[in-house]
C-alpha cells in the first residue's frame, strides 16, 4: 500500500498530477483544489490512498490525513465509489463536509454532482455518528501555488470535470474572477463551487 508520495511534480492535469519519487512517476488523482496548490517542477508531498480493482490500481492524493480519512469514510456508504467521494471532497472542504453530515444538511450534500436527495440522506444516516471519529487537522501540508494555463480555463475545465454544465461553469468562474481578479486558482475554484452550490 502506498501511503504517501513525495517528489518533483512532473505534470499537472485536470484530475491528476504526476509526481516522480525515487525515479518512478506516480499518477495521483486529486481534487481541483489540491491540484491548484501544486506547481510543476517543484517538490510536493501528498498523502495517498490506493484503490485496487480487478483491472486497475489507482492512487488518490490529498493534502492532509483528514481528507484521506473522509475519502475512505465516504466510500463505506452504499453506492459511493472513489469518483463520487472525490467529487464530494471537491465541492465540500473537510470541515464543511463534517458539519453537513453531523447536522444532517442534505441540501449541502446535494450540491455534489451525482448525489441526489436520497443519496444525501443515506450519507447522513450512515455517517452522522462516524464523522466525529475523523480528527480535524490544522496545519495542512503547504503545496506551493498555481499550475499551467489560464486560471479561468483551469477552473472551467475542473468544474465541467466535476459534472457541472459548461455554461454554468463559465458563468460562475467569470463572476468569481470579476469580483476577485487576484484570486489563486484554488481559492477561485472554491468560490465558484460555493456559488454553483447555491444555484443548484
Amino acid at each position: 500500500m502506498i501511503a504517501s508520495v513525495r517528489g518533483e511534480v512532473l505534470e499537472i492535469a485536470l484530475d491528476h498530477a504526476v509526481i516522480e519519487s525515487a525515479g518512478v512517476g506516480y499518477r495521483v488523482n486529486a481534487t481541483p483544489a489540491t491540484l491548484g496548490g501544486l506547481q510543476r517542477g517543484t517538490e510536493a508531498r501528498l498523502v495517498t490512498a490506493m484503490i485496487v480493482r480487478e483491472d486497475s490500481m489507482t492512487l488518490y492524493g490529498f493534502p492532509d490525513s483528514e481528507s484521506k480519512e473522509l475519502f475512505g469514510l465516504l466510500q463505506t456508504v452504499s453506492g459511493v465509489g472513489p469518483r463520487l467521494a472525490m467529487a464530494t471532497l471537491a465541492v465540500l472542504e473537510p470541515e464543511a463536509l463534517r458539519a453537513a453530515l453531523a447536522e444532517g444538511n442534505v441540501t449541502a450534500l446535494t450540491r455534489v454532482p451525482g448525489i441526489g436527495k436520497r443519496g444525501a440522506e443515506r450519507m447522513v444516516v450512515e455517517l452522522r455518528d462516524k464523522v466525529d471519529a475523523v480528527a480535524s487537522t490544522s496545519g495542512a501540508v503547504p503545496l506551493g501555488a498555481g499550475g499551467g494555463g489560464s486560471i479561468r480555463d483551469q477552473i472551467v475545465e475542473a468544474l465541467v470535470g466535476l459534472g457541472f454544465p459548461a455554461k454554468q461553469a463559465e458563468q460562475a468562474t467569470d463572476s468569481v474572477l470579476a469580483e476577485a481578479p487576484e484570486s489563486t486558482t484554488s481559492s477561485a475554484l472554491r468560490s465558484a463551487l460555493s456559488l454553483l452550490g447555491k444555484t443548484r
